[in-house]
């Protein structure tokens, strides 16, 4: 599978935050990523692997500096 995501990517998962919002923030990446609701702010740590399965799509790309 191609990396199609990169830090600070606008990402939707397959489920979405109970607090009703699908739309997370990836600010961190190694073998695993945190990624952060950005709705309620709730940031979740999960194993690169995990993230892939449960990763929909990208919504929007981080700005390049």
């Amino acid at each position: 599978m191609e990396k199609n995501y990169d830090l600070n990517d606008i990402v939707e998962m397959k489920k979405p935050h109970p607090c009703g919002a699908n739309r997370w923030q990836i600010i961190r990446m190694g073998m695993d990523i945190r990624i952060k609701c950005t709705q309620c702010g709730h940031m979740v740590m999960m194993p690169r692997r995990d993230f892939e399965k449960k990763m929909k799509k990208v919504l929007e790309k981080a700005v390049e500096n």
